[in-house]
C-alpha cells in the first residue's frame, strides 16, 4: 500500500478477509494513536478505518471485534465529529 492511496482505492482493492484484517488493523493502530496522544495521526487512521469500514458486508462487519466497533463508531466520534469544537491554529 502506498502512502498517497486513499481508503476509497485501497477499499476497491481489498475484498472480503483481507478488507476485514486491514479494518482491524487500522482501528488499532488509530487506539495506539489515540494513547499516545497523537490527535493528527489518530484522526488519519481512524478516517481510513471507517470508509473501509463501510464498504463491509453485515456479515463482515460483526467479524470485528465488539470493543473495536463501539471506538469507532461512538467513542472516537465524541472527539473527531462533527458537532466536535475546532482544534485552534496557532
Amino acid at each position: 500500500m502506498s502512502e498517497g492511496e486513499s481508503a476509497a482505492e485501497r477499499g476497491k482493492r481489498l475484498a472480503g478477509e483481507a478488507a476485514l484484517k486491514e479494518t482491524i488493523r487500522l482501528i488499532r493502530l488509530a487506539r495506539k494513536h489515540w494513547d499516545a496522544h497523537e490527535n493528527l495521526a489518530c484522526r488519519r487512521e481512524r478516517d481510513r478505518a471507517l470508509a473501509l469500514y463501510a464498504t463491509l458486508s453485515k456479515p463482515l462487519k460483526d467479524g470485528i471485534p465488539q470493543e473495536l466497533r463501539v471506538w469507532l463508531r461512538y467513542r472516537s466520534e465524541k472527539y473527531f465529529g462533527e458537532g466536535r469544537t475546532k482544534p485552534r491554529k496557532g
